[in-house]
């Protein structure tokens, strides 16, 4: 069926239908409707895309908007937190890190998909590269930015699990936070060993309890009911 064929069985008006849940309601007698076929819609955001997979538009803007958030806030939190740590010479991209990171599982968490963290890395260092916003690494950005993402898989795929409880999260967001600051600290800034591994240490607790946060964050989000 289609989604113009869809007339008021009892006025002949056409009916406001919610693609979504296939429910539809005439506007000028109040009749309720539910289709015996599946409506056929391209305008709904639960439409998949093909050529991504199992993703849907909804997906795909979560997605885009958690990888603009990450870079944006990244962009804040970051010097407020080298304030506090560099006295304390302390790495301060490790312990930030933490907070870049919960916008990458949180895009898993909220899509249930395990490949949203490494699209999500992807459309993040696209952002980084071409604007030069959130720490640039020259030809290393894509690298720096998506590896994170294709950790978590990687992760998830050998957990089995996709962002759906603490446990998952926090080891995902340890992950993602500890590929990040390898990449940058080996990498691009060459740190001796025992700084390097203070960067790790500190990594792994941040990257721990931002998927925590991450985690608590979706479930009030879910709460709310504000994505479906």
């Amino acid at each position: 069926m289609n989604l113009n064929e869809l007339k008021c069985p009892n006025c002949n008006g056409v009916i406001d239908f919610d693609a979504s849940n296939q429910k539809g309601k005439c506007p000028f007698c109040g009749s309720k409707f539910k289709p015996s076929a599946p409506v056929e819609t391209s305008v709904t955001i639960n439409k998949k895309v093909s050529f991504l997979g199992n993703f849907s538009i909804l997906d795909l803007m979560i997605i885009a908007v958690l990888a603009a958030l990450g870079i944006a806030v990244g962009g804040i939190v970051g010097p407020l937190v080298r304030l506090i740590t560099g006295p304390l010479m302390l790495p301060g991209g490790s312990v930030a890190g933490g907070i870049y990171m919960l916008f990458l599982v949180m895009c898993v968490s909220l899509t249930g998909k395990k490949t949203a963290a490494l699209l999500c890395g992807i459309v993040q260092a696209i952002i980084v590269y071409v604007t030069g916003f959130g720490g640039h690494h020259g030809a290393l950005t894509i690298l720096t930015y998506s590896a994170p993402g294709a950790a978590v898989l990687v992760l998830l795929l050998i957990l089995r699990h996709k962002g759906c409880c603490k446990l998952c999260m926090f080891f995902a967001g340890m992950i993602a936070n500890l590929t990040g600051t390898f990449l940058v600290s080996a990498g691009v800034m060459a740190l001796p060993l025992v700084p390097l591994l203070l960067g790790l240490t500190l990594a792994a607790v941040s990257g721990g309890l931002g998927g925590l946060l991450g985690h608590s964050l979706t479930v009030q989000i879910k709460k709310l009911e504000v994505l479906k």
